[in-house]
């Protein structure tokens, strides 16, 4: 059963309800039947990368706030964090745009690693205070998932993955999403926010028994065979 996740790198509750979907997916019995796929979204899409700013900054400007409230909003995020064992540092995270990120994790998940590269990506924006913009950024993640970087290179030197950026974000638009994290479960249900693992389990548990209602699986009756490896009995 597939779950779809809408979701921005530079949203901190996205980090911390991804965290909360793996611990109710921890508890979850069938979780090895279970799909994830992170589709993109732009709180910001017209914000300019500037690793001269902070995300205090950011904050304050973007909302007409006065720099010590916005430290004030971000302290309070940074402890919802620090209750599922995230360590924010908005100290250091950089004001960058996303775009080019998700076209990384298109890349990552036509290779496979794209629930890995989500990982990295908010690691290395909140704690790490990379920017996610830059393309030697993107490089080093390619090469510490094992990703071609070469391919990934010749990849953002071109228009690759963009429609794939748009299509997600159009699609959001679709379904109805208003805020991230957007959590689809078999496009029957839908969690919005970074809810209580409780909320999670309940929802996945109700989905994945309708969905395996609609695809029983096959009674096997076992007999003379030759496997993949060659092996016959």
């Amino acid at each position: 059963m597939k779950v779809e996740i809408w979701s921005d790198i530079m949203c901190p509750f996205c980090y911390i309800g991804k965290r909360r979907f793996e611990e109710s997916l921890a508890q979850f019995g069938n979780s090895q039947n279970i799909e994830i796929e992170w589709k993109s979204y732009l709180l910001s899409p017209d914000m300019k990368t500037d690793p001269s700013k902070n995300i205090h900054q950011f904050l304050a400007e973007h909302k007409g706030i006065s720099l010590e409230e916005a430290k004030g909003m971000n302290n309070y995020v940074t402890e919802m964090a620090a209750s599922v064992g995230l360590k924010y540092d908005f100290d250091k995270a950089i004001p960058a745009n996303s775009f080019n990120a998700h076209r990384f994790l298109h890349f990552a998940k036509q290779h496979g690693k794209q629930n890995e590269a989500e990982e990295i990506l908010f690691k290395s924006y909140f704690t790490e205070g990379k920017n996610i913009d830059d393309a030697q950024t993107l490089m080093a993640i390619a090469q510490e998932l094992g990703l071609d970087v070469a391919a990934l290179t010749q990849a953002m030197g071109s228009d690759a993955y963009v429609n794939d950026v748009v299509a997600d974000i159009q699609e959001a638009q679709h379904i109805g999403v208003r805020g991230v994290p957007f959590f689809v479960f078999d496009r029957k249900y839908a969690v919005s926010g970074a809810q209580t693992p409780e909320v999670f389990l309940q929802t996945l548990e109700r989905s994945f028994e309708e969905w395996q209602q609609a695809h029983p699986q096959l009674t096997v009756i076992e007999g003379d065979s030759c496997s993949v490896d060659g092996e016959c009995n």
